[in-house]
């Protein structure tokens, strides 16, 4: 039976067979942004009078198309008040005009009033294109700020290591490895069920970000630990195969339990954070398979400078 590092490849194909379908809805569907990235407004709208079988999207869509905001986005919920439930619908439009935004609201609730009875507006976000571009350029520099701070970070962490620079590249591979994987997934989902990506979106693929690094810290350190008692004759890759099985069990429980917590917010947390937890499900999943699978296994790869195999393979 091979051991683990032995069926590296195998593990970069899992990687890959994950990763490509979300790389192709991510090309042709691009993610769904929400409005603190691509601008807008968006309306929290309580029907108190009505059911949810009452509502319709479409009709709701032409009430905001009459006064002005063509394309209107409609997604009909229920929600609990005093016990109750009440027909909601949460809308999304462009943005108000700059110069009486005030008479656009009102235009809007006269005509649903007018339409399905009282009807409340919970709340209106309202983001200008200028803030939008300027948050989808800051999530853009956290997320490099993040890598660059890691590269370095590794590479000083491990530098009594033989090749210290090689750590922190393997972690940044598997960290992009994540990134891909909770893009993809988010691509797929805002396809599918209209998942949105937003603000806490980015706060979510941070947090998947230290989550995978903090798991590869933890296989790198015991390869570190063994590589300085190495015995004669053992090879680099029986290193990283002993220390991946010595972390094993302390990575999946430690993992483990954050995935049961983020299942329970999942089940009974309630949709305003619904998003944000299942991309913090997805990440955390992913984090720890490439902290074991992946970024351990391409230190073997490097050590071994496997790349010269493959070329003179195809060169044959």
């Amino acid at each position: 039976m091979k051991s683990i590092v032995g069926l590296r490849y195998v593990w970069f194909i899992i990687s890959l067979v994950v990763i490509i379908p979300g790389a192709v809805f991510f090309a042709l569907y691009g993610l769904r942004t929400g409005i603190d990235f691509a601008g807008g407004a968006l309306w929290d709208l309580h029907f108190v009078t009505k059911q949810t079988s009452d509502l319709d999207t479409d009709k709701i869509a032409s009430v905001f198309k009459a006064n002005g905001f063509e394309s209107a986005q409609v997604q009909i919920s229920t929600v609990k008040i005093d016990g109750k439930d009440v027909a909601s619908a949460v809308v999304r439009t462009k943005e108000l005009s700059a110069t009486n935004p005030e008479q656009q609201q009102r235009d809007i609730l006269d005509a649903l009033n007018k339409e399905y009875g009282e009807v409340r507006r919970e709340s209106l976000q309202s983001v200008g294109p200028t803030v939008s571009s300027e948050a989808t350029r800051s999530a853009a520099i956290a997320v490099l700020g993040a890598c660059l701070a890691i590269l370095v970070y590794m590479t000083l962490a491990f530098n009594k290591a033989p090749n210290p620079f090689r750590y922190g590249m393997c972690a940044l591979l598997a960290m992009l490895h994540d990134v891909l994987v909770v893009l993809g997934v988010a691509a797929i989902l805002g396809y599918t069920i209209g998942l949105e990506v937003d603000a806490y979106f980015l706060t979510a693929l941070l947090t998947v970000i230290s989550f995978s690094v903090h798991d590869t810290i933890v296989v790198f350190d015991r390869i570190r630990e063994n590589l300085a008692h190495r015995r004669a004759g053992e090879s680099f890759e029986d290193i990283v195969n002993h220390s991946i099985v010595q972390t094993l069990p302390r990575s999946l429980n430690t993992q483990l339990t954050s995935i049961f917590t983020l299942l329970a917010l999942l089940l009974f947390g309630g949709a305003t954070i619904q998003n944000l937890v299942i991309i913090l499900l997805v990440g955390l999943i992913s984090g720890t398979y490439s902290s074991i699978f992946n970024a351990a296994q391409l230190l073997v790869v490097w050590e071994n400078r496997e790349w010269q195999h493959w070329f003179r393979r195809q060169a044959a």
